[in-house]
């Protein structure tokens, strides 16, 4: 179980790093995994140890190929992991607003699908 900033600090790694770097549809999971790592760094109390991430991708990847991918994503982001996402802007609006629990739940279930929408990064 992650955090839900969790999941949308790794989609924003992902997308800025994609946006700047070409990745081989091969090391594409690889990326993901690495943005996931990243990000789970940031933002958990409790970080998943790489072995587990190698067997998330069915051992397609090393240690070694995990740990270049992460050098090579904070450098192309230059160690930048501190980004507001949707997630966080919709925390602060919704507590601003002193909205009613079922606002909230049908708030952050729409920016939830905004992930898989690429228009969102316009």
């Amino acid at each position: 179980e992650l955090l839900e900033e969790t999941l949308f600090l790794t989609v924003n790694i992902i997308d800025r790093f994609l946006a700047r770097e070409n990745v081989v549809r091969k090391k594409l999971q690889l990326a993901g995994v690495t943005a996931m790592l990243l990000a789970c760094k940031y933002e958990e109390v409790s970080v998943p140890v790489v072995e587990d991430l190698i067997l998330i991708c069915d051992r397609a990847y090393t240690r070694a190929d995990i740990l270049e991918m992460e050098r090579r994503i904070v450098n192309t982001l230059n160690f930048n992991m501190s980004v507001p996402t949707p997630y966080c802007f919709m925390r602060r609006f919704l507590k601003a607003a002193q909205s009613e629990k079922k606002l909230e739940l049908l708030s952050f279930f729409m920016i939830e699908l905004s992930l898989v929408e690429y228009e969102m990064l316009q």
